[in-house]
């Protein structure tokens, strides 16, 4: 990969870095959506999972009868990863900059599949290997790609700095610009590599139990991946303790940007819709920068990668849908978003038992 196209400012230190507490979603007023779900002219408990993703809703905005989202916004973080030079894709590496050009394009799937649920799409080119043609959504780019995670460090101290801090201020920007349910979905070749080998580290699993066939590769893309996973995690397992060295050492400019955005949307106290794999690898790396941001976050469906059915473990989240994606690009989050928009006009529109005149089955 080739070096650096981005400032990242050298002197930024380790405080820049940290997130403001975590503060829970309103308990009481999730335990109100419950109640008001008893009311409503229907069966209680007759909704099933709608029911209680509606009252986290309920919980996340503090009020007990949610407002319906009105302004969805699904952020595709795209990056580069040198150890895509490793064949352990289906794809080659330049891939990530025509995919790219894709989505702006609006002939991406998560294009179709986000206008489809009512949400707007933000591209943000954080690490792609070009030359920065796309200057319009290069305004956070770190660098070009990132190193080779199996024999070098993913970036620079300075690097991964910026990139946290590139993920707290787009989520600030959404946050501030009226953005009330956010999803962050990731675009880059290689990118399950790095995110399997952050998940076995987190997790303590083994290479061979994280590796999917991500992209599609054969046996042999397989066995390339498995031991590019092998040689990363012995380094990954040295600065285990550290999160942000962890990143630096074993992540890649957009992962870090991604683990920034969760943990500052948690600490905004904005609900966020977790996509597949990579997103998955950096929710576990934001939950530790900012603990109980999990809180804040919802697992919009489970992958057909094995690590990411470790992280859904380990960040005791239910997804809501099993469709067998494993895309990335936000294509899972985006599936469910209706999901989300239902629960909360569930609440707000459904008529009471009262309302409607029908008796209390109960009285």
């Amino acid at each position: 990969m080739n070096a650096e196209i981005g400032s990242p400012d050298p002197d930024r230190s380790l405080a820049d870095l940290s997130f403001d507490q975590v503060a829970q979603p309103d308990e009481l007023a999730r335990a109100e959506a419950l109640r008001r779900h008893s009311m409503l002219v229907k069966p209680p408990g007759s909704l099933g999972r709608l029911e209680e993703l509606g009252a986290w809703i309920a919980a996340c905005q503090g009020r007990p009868t949610p407002r319906p989202f009105t302004r969805a916004r699904v952020i595709v973080f795209a990056g580069d990863h040198g150890v895509a030079a490793r064949g352990v894709s289906a794809n080659p590496p330049e891939t990530t900059g025509e995919l790219l050009g894709t989505v702006l394009a609006g002939g991406a799937a998560i294009n179709v599949l986000a206008s489809t649920a009512g949400a707007t799409v933000r591209v943000v080119d954080i690490a792609v290997d070009t030359d920065g043609a796309e200057s319009a959504v290069s305004e956070f780019k770190v660098r070009r790609g990132s190193g080779s995670i199996d024999r070098e460090d993913a970036l620079s101290d300075a690097e991964v700095h910026a990139a946290l801090l590139a993920g707290r201020q787009i989520a600030d920007a959404e946050v501030d610009g009226g953005a009330d349910l956010l999803v962050a979905a990731d675009l880059g070749v290689g990118g399950s590599t790095v995110a399997s080998t952050l998940v076995a580290a987190l997790t303590g699993a083994e290479p061979v139990a994280v590796i999917g066939r991500g992209s599609g590769v054969d046996d042999n893309g397989w066995m390339r991946k498995a031991a590019a996973v092998r040689d990363a995690l012995r380094r990954a397992r040295a600065v285990l303790s550290d999160p942000v060295a962890l990143l630096r050492t074993s992540g890649g400019a957009d992962v870090a940007a991604m683990a920034g955005f969760l943990a500052q949307a948690a600490v905004r106290r904005t609900p966020v819709l977790l996509d597949g794999l990579t997103v998955g690898a950096a929710a576990l790396v934001a939950e530790e920068l900012a603990p109980g941001a999990r809180s804040w976050w919802v697992a919009a469906h489970r992958s057909s990668e094995p690590a990411h059915a470790m992280v859904l473990e380990h960040l005791d989240l239910e997804p809501l849908l099993d469709l067998d994606i494993r895309l990335g690009e936000g294509a899972g989050a985006a599936a469910a978003l209706p999901l989300l928009f239902m629960s909360a006009r569930l609440l707000a529109e459904v008529a009471t038992r009262e309302q409607a005149g029908v008796p209390d089955p109960e009285a």
